[in-house]
């Protein structure tokens, strides 16, 4: 969770806040409050968050690398902060992955991150093919298509259900709770008036998989929650509670970067014809389009960190305990790490880009993600010939943190 704003700090939102990330002509583009906050300030100081925020790709990789995944409010805090109707969200939070660190995130991580293995997921790659066909087929009569709705909405819900080990069927819903819990990850602070919505979310996705876990009991079936349900180390087993947690993260991160990458990804090759033509006449650049494209419009924005002791970057003393916001988005446009950062080559060469993070938060559900990406994008630049935008305006979604298109509306001829 973002922290909370100092009560100190004037309500004049400060020029460089990344608060910015939810006026909506920010939102559609990010990249020059990014390059300001490099240029004038790369270790910057944001009274309204009462965070540092940090920009630069080499401050980033430290930040990821140093300092504590651990910035949850325990429900305690919560309790002393007199927020106590926010304890049912603290209360999971605290348990996942994404705010431990080793050896408890270790512990978890290693029992989660089994059924996203490369080999595992090169094994599915003909049945991800299969549903992407399908996907496609559903639409092509028609020459038109949302591709979030269509295919960047329905692909990742379905392979994650099956990855899960719970009912495609349920797979909408699923898609309704993961939106829901990203904005919550990404700017729940913001969002006050949400706070029903998201306490309804988490009870409503607790009670799902708490019912699944116990059909699991009883008829056992391959995937996920299963393996977080079983798995032991060192004779050690993870609470219901803990499982329940960490299913729920794990659905949403399958979910909701997949979707942004797509959809993202797709914007902006029909933004730059020119690539768009050099990977439809050679597929072979799909791999390295696909990391460029994470790169240029990365799904997540930034990442929370707390300072695990003084440390300085830059001249800039950040203090213990003092949150840090590593914006990813900004990092993978760094020009002290890519040249002509703002140039979309679905060519370049050394693109270490930081979109599913580093070091031990490193997102192990990136080999899925990018073979998802890569039979999206080459199936529809084979399948759908002369794709165009719909001339109408595009509406990015109002999170700070994963950034996404709403729609994505196209038109198309029929390919083979």
């Amino acid at each position: 969770m973002i922290p909370q704003p100092s009560s100190a700090v004037s309500t004049r939102e400060p020029d460089l806040s990344l608060y910015h990330l939810l006026d909506p002509a920010v939102v559609v583009n990010p990249y020059p409050l990014y390059r300001r906050l490099q240029t004038e300030d790369p270790v910057h100081w944001d009274p309204y968050l009462h965070a540092w925020v940090v920009s630069r790709y080499a401050d980033a990789v430290i930040v990821l690398q140093r300092f504590s995944a651990q910035r949850q409010p325990s429900p305690e805090q919560l309790t002393t902060l007199g927020l106590s109707e926010l304890n049912p969200i603290a209360q999971v939070l605290v348990r996942q992955m994404l705010f431990l660190d080793p050896p408890a995130h270790t512990r978890v991580r290693t029992l989660a991150a089994a059924a996203f293995t490369p080999p595992r997921v090169a094994a599915i790659r003909a049945h991800i093919q299969e549903i992407t066909d399908s996907l496609i087929d559903r639409v092509l009569a028609a020459g038109r298509m949302d591709v979030i709705a269509d295919v960047a909405d329905a692909l990742p819900a379905t392979v994650t259900a099956e990855l899960m080990g719970v009912p495609v069927a349920d797979r909408d819903q699923l898609k309704t709770w993961s939106k829901d819990f990203s904005e919550m990850l990404g700017n729940f602070q913001h969002n006050p008036g949400r706070a029903t919505l998201m306490l309804k979310t988490v009870e409503d996705m607790t009670a799902y998989f708490r019912a699944r876990m116990s059909e699991h009991q009883h008829q056992p079936r391959e995937g996920v929650l299963h393996a977080l349900m079983t798995a032991e180390i060192d004779g050690d087993r993870l609470s219901e509670e803990e499982v329940i947690a960490n299913a729920i993260i794990t659905m949403t991160g399958g979910q909701e970067t997949t979707t942004n990458l797509i959809g993202n990804g797709l914007l902006s090759l029909l933004r730059h014809p020119k690539e768009l033509q050099r990977l439809q006449a050679d597929p072979s650049l799909l791999p390295s389009a696909v990391e460029e494209l994470l790169r240029y419009e990365s799904p997540i924005q930034y990442t929370a960190r707390l300072a695990s002791t003084d440390l300085e970057l830059r001249g800039t003393v950040i203090h213990k305990r003092q949150a840090v916001m590593s914006v990813l988005g900004a990092a993978n446009r760094d020009p002290e790490r890519f040249p002509h950062p703002d140039v979309l080559d679905i060519t370049r060469q050394d693109n270490r880009h930081l979109a599913f993070g580093w070091g031990a938060h490193f997102c192990f559900g990136a080999p899925l993600a990018r073979i998802e990406a890569q039979i999206a994008f080459g199936t529809m630049l084979r399948r759908l010939k002369n794709l165009a935008l719909e001339p109408e305006p595009l509406v990015w979604r109002r999170n700070a943190g994963f950034r996404g298109l709403e729609a994505l509306p196209v038109t198309f001829a029929a390919g083979s």
